[in-house]
């Protein structure tokens, strides 16, 4: 067991499964999350704070009250086309919140930082298959905003005591096998949420964004790694820097991938009905295929996927949906 953990925007879609694994293995766990995007019931373990990252009183407080040696930093904005037409308000959430944040931190001796990141830092790579050291390119405001927060935590180890890890994160889906927490979130854009909520009726349709890619079904192809071997990832960084591990970031993803028609029409299998699909044009910025290299997440972190499987990821996802479904109708079961 670990010191003392907190865990910011642990009441979000990937924080609050990481709270979960954690909260399982009887760790010692603050969450801080203001809830504008996270829930309070999905919070299943530790003691919940309802507050802001940017709150450098508070945060200064919880960090000396509870001796926090670890955080692990969840809250941010995440949005791609938001960030583009309001990249102040992502500068704000995502930058100088971390600023805040690592600056507390510094000044309680918190040890060990473990930071959500994103694949949206390469930009539009070159190669379909990215790896760590792939030049970093982001072509919105959402990666510049997470990447600034990269390098600033590479920068305060550097000039501290405090390691850190950094997961990129590839395309996260599905939902805890065990039906207990999920993705909620209103307006999510992620592929499969906006397709199991076409599968049981809450949108109209679904769109395909480009058919025309030059990959094997014309339809982008991205790496889909299911949020609770995300989860995994990042208690096993937290484990990796309690051995004393160096600093390192390491991408979350899987290493293949699906096309958007794959993970369509695997919804539709596995619910046992069709749902009407639109298809339009490309968006701006999407490459035909992004993938991890994921060689090194496995090797410096002993990551070990379990559920490196579509038909897993869509059939978790798709219950919760039909579980939120039932509860908006007032059924309790």
């Amino acid at each position: 067991m670990s010191g003392t953990i907190l865990v910011t925007g642990g009441a979000g879609y990937i924080g609050s499964h990481v709270v979960r694994q954690l909260g399982e293995r009887n760790e010692k766990i603050i969450i801080l999350d203001n809830l504008s995007k996270g829930f309070e019931e999905s919070v299943l373990y530790g003691e919940l704070v309802v507050g802001d990252t940017g709150d450098q009183e508070l945060v200064s407080e919880l960090i000396e009250k509870h001796q926090i040696e670890t955080v692990i930093h969840f809250a941010a904005f995440t949005i791609v086309p938001e960030s583009v037409e309001d990249p102040l308000k992502y500068y704000k959430n995502n930058t100088a919140n971390t600023r805040s944040l690592l600056e507390c931190c510094q000044k309680g001796g918190v040890k060990h930082f473990i930071f959500s990141s994103t694949a949206a830092v390469y930009g539009e790579p070159a190669e379909s298959s990215v790896s760590e050291t792939t030049e970093k390119q982001p072509i919105n405001p959402y990666g510049m905003s997470k990447l600034m927060s990269e390098h600033m935590i590479q920068d305060l180890s550097k000039a501290s005591d405090l390691t850190h890890v950094i997961l990129r994160y590839f395309n996260v889906a599905g939902c805890d096998p065990g039906g207990r927490i999920g993705q909620s979130t209103k307006g999510a854009t992620l592929l499969t949420k906006v397709a199991v909520e076409a599968a049981v009726g809450i949108r109209e349709k679904v769109y395909i964004f480009g058919t025309d890619f030059d990959t094997p079904d014309g339809t982008g192809v991205r790496d889909y790694i299911h949020v609770e071997d995300l989860a995994s990832a990042h208690v096993k960084a937290l484990d990796y820097l309690k051995a004393n591990g160096e600093s390192t970031i390491v991408n979350a993803g899987y290493g293949h991938g699906y096309s958007v028609r794959e993970v369509l029409e695997k919804i539709m299998e596995v619910n046992g009905a069709r749902f009407p699909i639109e298809e339009v044009g490309r968006r701006a910025g999407d490459p035909p295929i992004l993938i991890a290299a994921a060689d090194k997440i496995k090797n410096v972190l002993g990551w070990e996927p379990q559920y490196d499987n579509l038909e897993a990821i869509v059939s978790s996802a798709l219950q919760w949906e039909k579980h939120l479904l039932k509860a908006s109708n007032g059924e309790t079961k």
